[in-house]
């Protein structure tokens, strides 16, 4: 079953998504009309329009499980509500099932960017900019690199040497916690517990 999600109309944005699709015409006109929201603002939408949206998609990917472009917003929407583990497995799903898939590429890298995963960020985003066909698409992952590459030169990296458990605190806390009230007020006072 081959879908087609892109316009045949050349002037279309390159990344749009026509209402037409018949596989997006099987998303509730609600959740429809929530996607293009989340496209305009995703700050717009409030805690509800999120899980509207999250719940109409997934009854969508549900129905249409091997498109890889349900997958994508799938996994966005659920990026917008905050679920990011889902999110992370939605996009990958996407990717697998197409792996020559432009946008697919791109918001793979990209929430592996915003997660400081570099490595797969790069990754992601330099496949996508590989499989760009026009201009608008080379200027997203050209855009996503170069904040990835900012973000290396920066030093914002997850990885053994950059990133610090949550953990870390707890324990530094706990070891406060044993001390005299006068040992702990003195070390915050110094600045140790930076």
């Amino acid at each position: 079953m081959e879908i087609e999600l892109m316009p045949k109309n050349e002037n279309a944005s390159a990344l749009a998504v026509p209402a037409a699709s018949s596989v997006l015409a099987q998303v509730a006109p609600k959740a429809q009309g929530l996607l293009v929201r989340m496209f305009a603002d995703p700050y717009l939408l409030e805690k509800e329009e999120r899980a509207e949206l999250v719940h109409g998609l997934r009854q969508c990917v549900a129905a249409y499980s091997k498109v890889s472009e349900l997958r994508v917003l799938f996994g966005m929407a659920l990026c917008v509500d905050f679920k990011v583990q889902d999110a992370i497995e939605e996009l990958k799903e996407g990717v697998r099932l197409a792996p020559d898939s432009f946008i697919a590429q791109l918001k793979m890298g990209e929430l592996w960017m915003r997660l400081r995963v570099i490595e797969k960020a790069e990754e992601h985003t330099r496949q996508a900019a590989l499989l760009a066909q026009n201009m608008a698409q080379s200027e997203l992952a050209r855009r996503q690199a170069a904040t990835i590459r900012g973000y290396v030169q920066n030093g914002i990296k997850r990885g053994v040497l950059s990133y610090v458990s949550p953990w870390n605190a707890v324990s530094r806390l706990r070891g406060l916690w044993g001390r005299k009230g006068s040992d702990a007020e003195a070390l915050v006072a110094t600045g140790e517990m930076q």
